[in-house]
């Protein structure tokens, strides 16, 4: 059944929604290494959902185009890019004061196609973005992309490459202003700083605070010079729930989105935040969850939807796979089709699981002096800034190939400042297939 990507009528909004759904099917085989938390796989397992889900037929599928060095190097370090480029595990050995200046090595460590992988999970989200300013969709999703650690010129807590600052350049070049939310457990770090002293990005975070990774986002970090108040912390303590988490969620991005009026949002949906995950301490369900999906929907903005954080691979996928229906306004049964992965999700083989009965160690008085305090940094921008906008740089063309079509796409527009680098060689495809055991 062709949709054309339109998807169901949901909410009290009750208009449709495009969606551009950005998937690779390599994506599943990268491995960052035996006892690693952080897992590829859990990408391909999502997919396997969806598929049986019913869902990829509301969507336009895509699978994106690499992102190439150059689209690269408009955040990051020219080094940098260089050293992910070149660096093998055979050849580690020979760069260990490279390993070290650029962080790579312990958390981020190297693995068979490393490049290769960045350059996927990052075109997801550039792709997206253009997908976006072309006003192809109403909203792309690219569950692969979220990696919202890395810095300019180093990698940071699983992150080499970061999607979302390059995705959000991207959408400066059409939109004056692009609101960040990021609902990973973990700080937002890597996206904060790189917009920290601008009022064109908004940058919100709602995250655990104190004695964890990576030790940033205190409340009083609200940015710098002209980008003062245009960066948010939400600082949390363990065993948030999701009336708790919403009690603020709600109000805050209610009133960022009254006065600062982007013209797109970038969602980061980190699943380290929900209830039994490996990593994390929050008590969140998936319908809690995804109901920060649901509300940024309900704004009608161009909305770009990006994976992140999460290691109980069952529940990652499970979270994304009900966050893709909330997206397309499709209800999703919470009884679990047969699939390939299907043991994973035993012995309920239901789409939900339930919250512990762990301590929420947010008072409600700390979660209002928490509400408070933001809405007043939120008072001192009573309306949105006016952007001079400057000569910007050219259109992407939109570079992924559609996996619905089966004759050639046409890639770059040779005029763009995307066009093929003819000079990169191509990259041997060696990928260590991880084993997977349910």
């Amino acid at each position: 059944m062709d949709t054309g990507g339109n998807s169901l009528p949901s909410g009290p909004d009750g208009v449709k929604r495009k969606v551009s759904y950005f998937y690779d099917p390599e994506v599943g085989n990268y491995y960052y290494g035996q006892g690693h938390p952080m897992k590829p796989h859990r990408i391909r397992m999502t997919h396997a959902l969806l598929a049986h889900y019913g869902l990829l037929q509301h969507m336009q599928v895509l699978k994106p185009f690499p992102a190439r060095d150059r689209d690269l190097c408009r955040f990051h370090a020219d080094d940098y890019v260089a050293f992910l480029r070149g660096i093998t595990p055979e050849t580690q050995q020979d760069q260990l004061r490279q390993l070290k200046r650029f962080n790579v090595g312990e958390d981020c460590p190297v693995f068979d196609g490393l490049y290769s992988f960045c350059q996927t999970y990052a075109g997801g989200s550039v792709g997206g973005a253009v997908k976006l300013n072309h006003c192809l969709c109403d909203i792309a999703i690219n569950w692969a992309g979220g990696l919202h650690h890395a810095k300019k010129c180093e990698a940071s807590g699983f992150c080499y490459v970061n999607d979302i600052v390059l995705a959000i350049l991207e959408l400066l070049k059409q939109h004056e202003r692009v609101l960040y939310v990021d609902i990973d457990i973990h700080h937002g770090d890597g996206v904060e700083e790189a917009f920290y002293t601008t009022d064109r990005v908004m940058t919100v975070s709602f995250h655990k605070f104190g004695d964890y990774f990576p030790g940033t986002g205190d409340i009083r970090d609200i940015g710098y010079g002209k980008g003062k108040y245009y960066s948010l912390n939400v600082p949390l303590d363990d065993g948030i729930d999701d009336e708790s988490y919403h009690f603020l969620f709600k109000p805050i991005i209610g009133k960022v989105m009254e006065v600062f009026r982007p013209g797109a949002v970038v969602l980061q949906c980190g699943a380290d935040s929900l209830s039994g995950d490996r990593l994390g301490c929050f008590n969140l369900s998936i319908k809690g969850h995804a109901e920060c999906v649901r509300y940024m929907r309900s704004f009608n903005v161009p909305l770009l939807l990006l994976g992140g954080g999460g290691y109980t691979i069952r529940n990652v996928a499970r979270c994304w796979c009900f966050e893709t229906g909330v997206a397309l306004g499709v209800e999703v049964d919470d009884k679990m089709p047969q699939h390939e992965y299907y043991e994973y999700f035993g012995p309920d083989y239901t789409l939900h699981v339930a919250p512990s009965n762990m301590e929420n160690k947010n008072s409600r008085q700390l979660l209002e002096e928490i509400r408070g305090k933001l809405l007043d940094y939120l008072s001192k921008l009573q309306h949105a800034p006016s952007v001079q906008f400057q000569e910007r740089p050219p259109d992407t063309e939109l570079p992924e190939a559609d996996e619905d079509q089966d004759d050639g796409v046409e890639r770059w527009d040779p005029d763009s400042d995307m066009d093929v680098d003819d000079e990169r060689k191509p990259l041997p495809s060696r990928v260590k297939k991880e084993v997977v055991e349910a």
